[in-house]
């Protein structure tokens, strides 16, 4: 008998029906030589303090570090997971080969491997593998099912993640909460929480120290055309005017006139963390609402494999493409009219097999979309579509036209653009509402003015112009949202808006894709940010905190973005585990001695948050079968 062990029931009666094991049992189905069970997310977790000693349940100075000398697991204490696991385990004894039925990804192997180990598992297993529920992706995943070993260094680095969180988040938690913690309150310290909040908290003293300074820039009007001058803003209104007077005395002469086209490809496909900052921008929805929404059309058939950090697809999908554009065509027609009868474009920045390792980028699966979608779900599932169909619409053709001219000695300037094919633009004009989120970025801060559309000049031409002062007040930073903090995370911290140098990026990003939204949620939980309409601002408790904190290790995003960097080398078998759990160790020493040594006697109040738990405790059964998450200390 071979036995297949799912992450959920929903997918098991999937998987079930399939295999045509179709007689139900308690815990699992059976028939044609298969048995099909599950898992409710997380059954098994770290041991906590306690489980090791005693003398850990205690918080005290003199017990920290608290570093095990071998790490162990527990099944979590609740009836209906000892229940399952029962099963799990009896089935285990009784069957001749496991198949991996989980998630594909880091977490998913972790939580199966898990129970496998605890069930004490000796048989022979091998891994399923598939970026989509559908039947097809289903049946082809078992035709070339994955050696279990192949799949170790993707179990160590989960392995490594966990212990590192531990190691660091509950360690640093006791730590600051015993020393500097008013009344007690929990003081949550974590590898990635930390930073993110840091990142939060100094964006806002930024805001809040930053000085408005005026400059003063020459500009002319000629035939209702802004021109902008070649000379530095000046400093002082005096100086500018100065030269308004000079500059006015002369005709504005047009010297040179050049004109070349130019194309904009289409936006990249979504990974999780770009879906979630379009979205958020978009629509307003937090990042753990749209991870919601996509996990939930993922789990309905609708999308693929949604917890993803590429934006590529491989090459054996370009011969799929057709049939998912065909299976969506009931709700786009008319956008996917246009690209029938053709072939479909095949870019290199779409389909590149050296972008892609476990999972490719997120995409319809061209199944029937059904009418009971929540908002959220049709929203989110439209932008993964629209954005799917237009990366096989040509580029957009624009012709930019810089018209350069001079009154006496001064030297202007003005630029255009004109549309001259909307090629992918026709996709997001098309759907009212929906549009490209860098068109409506310029559009709303008017920054860009190569978008304005000029009138036809001729070399030589000159005329009575206006010369003038426009007076320009340097602006803070913006507080940052859901969207932007993100983003930040993504690139630890860099302020990045170039999608080439955002991918590169990524390796040492903080966090992952798929926990990057608990992380926010942790903090509001916390009581560490609050949300004021759309920009998330650091309470007195989050700045506190972060103040009181001087080990940079523990809150620099960019020295945390090295660790999850090692944690991806981990991944791919580049980098020692044993390596990468010894620096963490001698880290929350030093942060222990460090800590100790401060005489300051500050203290840090907290305001209650109900949802708010300690480092030590772990989130309740239900919560961790609906969704993974990074408790991350």
């Amino acid at each position: 008998m071979i036995l297949c062990i799912t992450e959920k029931p929903s997918v098991g009666r999937d998987i079930a029906r399939i295999l045509g094991a179709n007689t139900q049992r308690q815990g699992y189905y059976e028939g044609n030589g298969y048995c099909v069970t599950w898992t409710f997310g997380h059954l098994c977790t770290l041991k906590e303090p306690a489980d090791y000693t005693l003398d850990w349940r205690r918080w005290s100075l003199s017990s920290l570090p608290m570093i095990p000398p071998k790490f162990g697991i527990k099944l979590i204490p609740q009836q209906s997971i000892e229940t399952q696991f029962n099963t799990i385990k009896s089935l285990i004894e009784q069957c001749d080969e496991v198949i991996n039925c989980g998630d594909a990804g880091q977490e998913g192997e972790l939580i199966q491997r898990w129970v496998m180990q605890k069930a004490g598992c000796n048989k022979p297993i091998k891994r399923l593998w598939i970026s989509s529920l559908t039947d097809e992706s289903i049946r082809e995943g078992f035709e070339h099912l994955r050696s279990h070993k192949d799949l170790e260094p993707l179990y160590t680095a989960g392995l490594c993640r966990a212990i590192g969180d531990w190691i660091l988040g509950i360690n640093a938690t006791r730590l600051y909460t015993i020393k500097y913690s008013l009344d007690r309150q929990i003081l949550s310290v974590g590898r990635v929480q930390t930073p993110t909040l840091a990142l939060v908290v100094n964006r806002q003293k930024e805001i809040e120290n930053f000085i408005p300074k005026d400059t003063w820039e020459l500009k002319t009007t000629y035939r209702d055309t802004l021109f902008s001058s070649a000379l530095k803003p000046f400093e002082k209104q005096e100086d500018g005017m100065t030269i308004v007077q000079d500059c006015a005395q002369y005709p504005l002469v047009v010297t040179d006139i050049e004109k070349k086209k130019g194309k904009e490809a289409p936006p990249r496909l979504f990974d999780l963390t770009s879906l979630q900052v379009e979205c958020n921008k978009k629509f307003g929805m937090g990042a753990d609402a749209t991870l919601k929404a996509i996990q939930s059309l993922y789990e309905k058939k609708l999308a693929t494999y949604p917890r993803v950090d590429t934006t590529y697809l491989t090459d054996d999908m370009y011969p799929k493409c057709k049939g998912i554009l065909n299976g969506i065509c009931h709700h786009f027609n008319d956008i996917i009219q246009p690209l029938r009868g053709e072939k479909l474009k095949k870019s290199k920045k779409v389909f590149d097999n050296s972008k892609v390792t476990d999972h490719h980028a997120i995409i319809p699966t061209g199944q029937p979309l059904p009418e009971t979608l929540s908002v959220d779900e049709r929203n989110v599932y439209d932008t993964i579509a629209l954005r799917f169909i237009s990366v096989f619409y040509p580029d957009c053709q624009f012709e930019q036209t810089v018209v350069k001219a001079e009154a006496g000695k001064y030297k202007f300037k003005a630029s255009g653009r004109v549309i001259t094919d909307q090629g992918w633009k026709f996709v997001y004009q098309s759907r009212k509402g929906i549009y490209s989120t860098v068109d409506a970025e310029k559009a709303e801060d008017n920054k860009d003015e190569e978008l304005a559309v000029l009138p036809a000049f001729t070399k030589g031409e000159s005329g009575p112009h206006v010369p003038k002062l426009v007076k320009k007040t340097s602006q803070p930073p913006k507080y940052y949202t859901e969207g932007t903090l993100l983003k930040a995370m993504e690139t630890a911290g860099a302020s990045v808006e170039d999608e080439e140098l955002r991918e590169a990026l990524k390796a040492n990003g903080i966090g992952r894709p798929s926990t990057r939204a608990a992380i926010i949620e942790i903090l509001y939980k916390r009581g560490y940010i609050r949300k004021e309409r759309k920009s998330l601002r650091a309470t007195p408790a989050g700045i506190d905190l972060i103040s009181v904190i001087q080990e940079e290790l523990l809150k620099s995003a960019k020295l945390t973005g090295i660790w999850e960097g090692r944690l991806r080398q981990i991944e791919r078998g580049e980098y020692s585990a044993a390596e990468f759990i010894a620096q963490l160790k001698q880290m929350i020493s030093e942060i222990v001695i460090s800590v100790l040594k401060d005489n300051s006697n500050r203290r840090i109040a907290t305001a209650p948050v109900e949802t708010a738990k300690s480092a030590d405790s772990k989130p309740s059964a239900k919560s961790r079968s609906n969704k993974k998450k990074e408790t991350d200390g």
